[in-house]
């Protein structure tokens, strides 16, 4: 408990760039015109694409930056913690269910990171069509995902980087990546 004392403290600002992530991710065109599932498993994947997005805005911005990058990480999982309780999950499963959570969010942030900095568009909407729509392809959906995907990283690096600390953050509009999709 005494070691407690001197770890760092989770800032109100954290809790409001967490909820800033979860609010864009919450998008109704997400899900009515990008094709997005609307499901529980859904949702949790459009907060990993929003976060992944964020963590990966904030590397190389200094201590300030990786300590914000990992309150809003620890907020996201005691976030998906108390969500699987009021879910009516078991006390004994939920730690087994935060960690494949987990897993999932390392699986996915290391596949998107990976395709978006090689500028891969098609390994990005493939990534994405294989971790959104596990039961049944939809690459029209997922291709307007990646595109938005995409766009957010410039997007996000123009916005300085105390302004992003501060969730003042600037998303591409996901509206203009359902042009040309076939799911719109």
């Amino acid at each position: 408990m005494v070691f407690g004392l001197f770890r760092r403290r989770t800032q109100p600002s954290e809790y409001v760039l967490y909820g800033a992530i979860v609010a864009q991710a919450r998008q109704p065109v997400f899900y009515a015109d990008l094709g997005a599932p609307d499901t529980v498993d859904g949702r949790f994947d459009m907060i990993i694409l929003h976060a992944m997005l964020l963590f990966r805005r904030l590397q190389g911005e200094g201590k300030e930056a990786v300590a914000v990058s990992q309150s809003v990480f620890d907020i996201f999982f005691a976030d998906m913690d108390g969500s699987l309780r009021e879910m009516g999950i078991s006390d004994n499963a939920v730690p087994k269910k935060v960690k494949r959570m987990a897993e999932a969010f390392f699986g996915r942030a290391a596949a998107y990171g990976a395709a978006i900095d090689a500028g891969d568009l098609n390994a990005l909407a493939a990534a994405i069509d294989r971790n959104f729509f596990p039961e049944s392809s939809s690459p029209a959906a997922a291709l307007a995902l990646a595109r938005y995907a995409m766009a957010a990283g410039p997007a996000l690096a123009a916005v300085p980087v105390g302004d992003v600390l501060a969730a003042k953050l600037s998303w591409p509009d996901p509206q203009s990546m359902a042009e040309g999709s076939a799911h719109v």
